[in-house]
Parts: C-alpha cells; structure tokens; sequence
C-alpha cells in the first residue's frame, strides 16, 4: 500500500497489527450478514408452514426463532462495528507516532521540502484514512459472506436465481474496483493540495509580524486565496469522482437486483417455487444490495487508502540520518581527534582537541564550515579519514550515545513554544542548575523583558524575541546540555558588541574543565579561546592564538576583522 519498500513495512505493520480486532469485527460481522439473509428466508417458511396453512404453535415457535436471530445480527453488528473500529483507531495512532517520531527523529530529514502543515496532514488526514482501511476490510468481509449467504439462500430456493447472483455479484465487485482507479488519483491529488494550503496557512501564521512589518498583508492573502483554491478545486474534483464511482454502482446494483426480481417474478408465475419461496426471493433480493453497496463503499476506501499510504511511505522513507555503531561509551574524557577528514570541499583535515580545551575554527567559506560540522554531528560519515571521540571512530558509536556526549549546536537552532526555562532546560540533566548557563549566554537579560522572567511563554519558535534574544536563548540551551565535548556555530551573529564580549567570557567561566569548540569568525569569542585553527580552501592553514593569528595572518585578519 506505499511507494517504498521501507514505507510498506511500517505501514503493513501498523495495520496488520491490529489483526485480532480485524478477525473479531469481521467474525461478528459475518454473523450479522448471515443473520439479515436469514430473515427473509425465515419469514418465507413461516408464511409456508404458519400462514398458508395455520398453525399457531409453529407460528409461535418460529416467531421465537426469528427473534433469536434478531438479536445474533444486532449483536454482531454492534460488536463487531467496535472492533473494527478499534482496529481502524489504533492503526491510525500507530501511522501518527510512527511519522512524528520520524520528523522528530534528529536530523531525521522527514521534513526536507516538506513545510509544517504537510507533515500535519500526513500525520492526521492520511493516518486515518490509511487506519480505516481496517475498517472497510472488516465490513467488507462481511459484506462477502452476506452475499454467499445470501447466494447460498437463493440457490436452496432456485437454481437459476442463485447462479444469477453468483455470476453477478463478482462482476459488480471488478466494476467497483475497476471504477475506484480514478478515485484513488484524485485523491492523492486532494491531500497533496491540502497539505500545500495547511503549509502555506502555517507559514504565514509563524511569519505574521514579519508580514505586518513589511506591510506585506494583502500580498499574503493573496497568496493563501490561490493556494486555498487550488486546493478546493482539488476537492471538489475528488468529491465528483467518488460521487460518479458511487452512483454508478448504485445504478449498476439497482439493474442487478432488478434483473434478479425478474427472474426471480417469471419462476413464481411458472410454478417453480412457492409463495413462501416467493417471499424468500424478494426479500433476499432487497437485502442484497446492501452488502453489494458496502463492497463498492470499501473499493473507494482502499482507493483513499492506497493514495494515503502512499503519501505516509514518503515520509517514513525519506532519506535521514547515518545509521550504525552499536558501542556504548564510558565516560568521555573530551578529547576530539580528526584525522585526513575529507569530505565534500575538506581535504585531509588533521585535528586534535585535547580535553577541556578551549578551541575556535574559523573556516574561510561557509559551505566547508557546514560540512565540518555535519561530519562533527554525524549527520554524514566522511568520504575519507574519521573523527573519534576519546579514540573511538564515531562511526562505532551508537547515534543516541554519541549525542550524549557531543553535542553540536549549530547556528539555527529553533525554539519551541513554551516558557523561557523550558527552551533553557529542554536538553539539561536532570535537577540541574539551569542559571550558570544563563547568565553565561545573557539570558538573564531576556527574562528580565518577558512577563513572568523565565516562566514567561517565548511564543512558537521565539516569535516574541528579537533575532539576537533567540541566539541567547539557544546557546543556554547547549550549556545547560552540559556535554562532555560542545561544537558551537557562530551563536552571536546577531548580539551587539558590549553583550558578546559578556557571552565569550560567560562561556568559557561556564564550560570550564569541558571541551568546547567555536566555529565562529567573532573576534571577541575568538579572543576567550586557546588557540585557533584557520581552515582555508578546505584544509588547515594556521594554527595559532587568535591575537598572533591576527597579528601575523592576512587571511585570518581579513577573515575576522572584515
């Protein structure tokens, strides 16, 4: 039901595990469709046996029986709806954690062109309607055994009527299916724009002041109107092709059923069956196009089904982080070590960060200081050479140990909404003092702005602070961490002079005795280092006090200085 093998398998697994509900609900389903095809047969022998010839006590008696069966098929129903409903249910919450465990998974990739209200879509939308297939499956089983039933009834009462439904009914069902092709298109289409619109609407909420600012409002609107229209014409044109499948089938089930009338009418004039044989007939061929009806209903659902997973598999497997490493650490002295590093515009990169080091690196062009720290993270593993931690290749290292130990707090770094100290406290040990980190990164002054200081809500991704309070804000963040071994990207690009010269001091006081990394071109976090390390045309140039590298470096001087 997916596009890509690894898609399916969660996806299978999500629905097929709910197979106990599945087989119970089309169980007690099964015995409601019997019990309904039953009714009219057992009206037609109490006409026979009770009415054409009276008979109170086998009236009564049959009566008896009759309710007896009442009750089976209420009851069937009633608990068998429950159970595949559950079955439907859970399968969408399973779908729903398995995707937003994937978009949550770190540098899980999931969201790569993805924006946010897509990703909603796929988790809410599309994992119900991935979910309900449990739902049709349970209903449509029974829907399969009220029309053999149903055969089986007309084939004891005639032959012809019996084989008419049984060379009938299959060929409705390929119709069905045959009818939900295009349904299933138009559906995928639906969800795709409606994932677009949810995208686009979650984007301009988050960027609204920005909007209001540049006075951008009507451009917006504008914007979301195509966008909303867009997706309504989508849904509209899948609301036209489910609405032509069903009429169809209702048109196709009516002449089928008509025909079996018919039939079923010439027989009771030629003497072939009798008046309660008769009863039987029509009545069968009434209930019928109710179990054929849910079959054509359960086609358009697996066609919504179908495009759905589709859409989940996409996500589940969108290319993410390295995988590997099984070895669980000790405890990490901090020493970092980089040897013939080459990827992507690095080249034989030979690096050692000795424990409680202070270093900073500054790297000339921007897109090798983003491949260092890639490879820093492990969000790749380099074409050649290693890094290692304490002497081990991280490569070995399971991601989530290798994490627990070094930390890489890259330059955008997002906010969640919430309190000041939640955003501070999200990654910090357990009964840690979170205060050191702030004051480190000056966050003291950012509660001090906000109602309620550090119990004050900083709004979705820090929509209520300024581009420099939410540099703050994250990098107390990764000293609170408090990691044996930090890699910091340029956390004040966007701090005024007096506040980052307070910040390179606060973070060395703050990580004293801890390994600590700057990949920065700040000259006043530069200065609180122990030495610098200048990577130019992806290899290592200089290495030197940041103030002899000044002093002495053209390269580094225009890089820092300009």
């Amino acid at each position: 039901m997916g596009a890509d093998r690894s898609g399916r398998g969660v996806i299978r697994r999500a629905v097929a595990g709910q197979r106990r509900d599945v087989v119970v609900g089309s169980l007690l389903g099964a015995a409601h469709q019997t019990g309904e095809a039953l009714v009219p047969v057992l009206i037609g022998l109490i006409v026979d046996r009770a009415v054409v010839r009276p008979d109170g006590g086998a009236l009564a008696l049959w009566l008896v029986v009759l309710a007896v069966v009442y009750a089976m098929l209420s009851y069937g129903f009633r608990f068998g709806a429950r159970a595949g409903e559950r079955a439907a249910e859970q399968a969408a919450h399973r779908l729903r954690l398995d995707v937003v465990r994937r978009v949550l998974a770190p540098h899980g990739g999931a969201e790569a062109g993805r924006p946010p209200g897509a990703l909603v879509n796929v988790a809410t939308e599309d994992a119900r309607r991935v979910g309900a297939f449990n739902m049709a499956l349970t209903l449509g089983i029974a829907a399969v055994v009220g029309v053999v039933a149903g055969a089986v009834l007309l084939l004891r009462a005639s032959v012809p009527l019996g084989l008419l439904v049984l060379i009938g009914a299959p060929v409705l069902m390929a119709l069905g299916h045959y009818l939900a092709r295009p349904l299933e298109h138009r559906s995928q289409a639906e969800q795709e724009r409606a994932a677009h619109a949810s995208g686009v609407a979650a984007d301009l909420v988050a960027g609204v002041r920005v909007l209001k600012g540049l006075r951008a409002e009507s451009a917006a609107v504008a914007r979301y109107r195509s966008t909303s229209q867009a997706s309504r014409e989508a849904n509209v044109r899948a609301a036209r092709a489910a609405a032509l499948q069903t009429g169809l089938m209702l048109t196709l089930t009516g002449a089928f059923i008509a025909l079996v009338a018919l039939v079923g009418g010439r027989l009771v004039l030629s003497g072939s069956i009798g008046l309660g044989a008769l009863v039987s007939a029509v009545g069968l061929a009434l209930f019928l196009p109710g179990p054929i009806a849910v079959l054509a209903w359960v086609g358009a659902e697996l066609a919504k089904a179908r495009a759905s997973a589709a859409r989940i598999a996409d996500v589940l497997a969108a290319p993410g982080e390295t995988t590997g490493g099984t070895t669980e650490p000790g405890p990490s002295s901090g020493e970092l070590r980089l040897q013939g590093l080459g990827h992507a515009g690095l080249h034989g990169i030979d690096l050692i960060v000795r424990p409680g080091e202070h270093l900073g690196i500054v790297v000339t062009d921007t897109a090798d200081a983003a491949t260092l720290l890639r490879c820093l993270a492990r969000r790749c593993d380099p074409d050649r050479g290693r890094v290692e931690l304490d002497g081990t290749p991280v490569t070995e290292l399971a991601p989530a140990a290798l994490r627990s130990a070094l930390l890489v707090a890259e330059h955008d770094a997002q906010l969640f909404d919430g309190t000041l100290l939640d955003n501070v406290t999200a990654a910090a040990p357990a009964g840690a003092d979170p205060q050191p980190a702030m004051a480190a990164a000056a966050v003291d002054e950012v509660a001090a702005t906000l109602p309620g200081g550090t119990a004050g809500r900083i709004g979705e991704r820090g929509s209520s602070l300024s581009g420099g309070q939410r540099q703050r804000v994250a990098l107390a963040r990764a000293l609170a961490a408090d990691r044996p071994v930090l890699v910091v990207h340029d956390p004040t690009t966007a701090v005024d002079a007096a506040t980052e010269a307070r910040i390179a001091t606060g973070i060395r006081r703050a990580r004293t005795g801890r390994t600590t990394v700057l990949v920065t071109s700040s000259p006043a976090l530069l200065a609180a280092t122990d030495r610098v390390v200048l990577i130019d045309g992806g290899t290592i140039t200089a290495e030197a006090p940041h103030e002899d590298l000044v002093r002495d470096h053209p390269v580094y001087r225009t890089a820092v200085l300009t």
